[in-house]
C-alpha cells in the first residue's frame, strides 16, 4: 500500500482497556490471475491451502466470529475450510474487485460485532499473535482503523471499528477500504514485530 506515512502505535497500550467483540473476515473471492492456471488459494504450504492456513491464523486469535467470502471457484475453496467453524459467504461479483467482496464480508459481520478485522487468504505466514496485537490495540482505544505492520511497514491484516461499518459497505473498485483508511485521522500503523504481515502469494515462485 502505497500513501502518506501514519502514526505507528506498539505495544504495550496505554488506555482503558474494554473486551470488544471483534469479528473476522478473510477475502478469498479473487481469481490468483497472476498465480497462472491454478487457484493460489488452494496451493499447498507444508501440506496446507494457504486459504486453511489463513483462516486458522484468524479462529487461533480467538474472534467472536469468522466469515470466509469466496468466489472464484468457490466450491473448491469453501471445501478447503469446510470443517472449520466459519461461515462461507459467496460473493457473486468477485471480478469486480475486492471491494465487492469488503461489502460481503461487511454484511456478514455479526450485528453485535463492535469491529471487524479483514485478513487476506493469500497471506500464510500472519500469526495469531499479530491478531490478537491488533485486538488488544482496538480495545485500549490505541486508534482506528488500525493496520499491522513490521518495522514501521504497512501491511495485513486491517481492523475496522463498527463507525466504518457503513462506509465500507459503500467502497467500490479493486481497493477494498484503502481510500478510508488514508483519510481518517484515526489510522494508526500497529508494529508487530511478525513479517508475515508483509508477504503474500502473488506467484508461483512466491511460495
Amino acid at each position: 500500500m502505497t500513501g502518506p506515512d501514519l502514526p505507528v502505535v506498539a505495544p504495550p497500550f496505554d488506555g482503558e482497556r474494554g473486551d470488544p467483540a471483534v469479528a473476522g473476515v478473510v477475502l478469498a473471492a479473487g481469481t490468483s490471475s497472476r498465480f497462472g492456471e491454478t487457484n493460489k488459494l488452494l496451493a499447498t504450504v507444508e501440506g496446507e491451502p494457504l486459504v486453511r492456513r489463513a483462516v486458522e491464523t484468524v479462529l487461533a486469535a480467538g474472534l467472536a466470529e469468522v466469515a470466509v467470502v469466496v468466489g472464484y471457484e468457490a466450491a473448491a475453496v469453501r471445501s478447503a475450510v469446510s470443517d472449520l467453524p466459519v461461515r462461507a459467504v459467496e460473493n457473486p461479483d468477485y471480478a469486480d474487485g475486492q471491494a465487492t467482496s469488503v461489502r460481503r464480508g461487511v454484511a456478514a459481520v455479526d450485528d453485535a460485532a463492535d469491529a471487524a478485522l479483514f485478513a487476506l487468504g493469500d497471506m500464510p505466514d500472519v500469526t495469531p499473535a499479530t491478531v490478537e496485537t491488533l485486538v488488544d490495540a482496538f480495545a485500549a482505544g490505541a486508534g482506528d482503523p488500525l493496520i499491522a505492520a513490521c518495522e514501521g511497514r504497512r501491511g495485513n491484516p486491517v481492523l475496522f471499528g463498527r463507525g466504518y461499518f457503513d462506509r465500507l459497505a459503500a467502497v467500490e473498485g479493486d481497493t477494498g477500504g484503502r481510500e478510508i483508511i488514508l483519510a481518517s485521522e484515526g489510522t494508526r500503523l500497529v508494529e508487530t514485530g511478525d513479517p508475515g504481515v508483509l508477504r503474500d502469494v502473488d506467484r508461483p515462485e512466491d511460495l
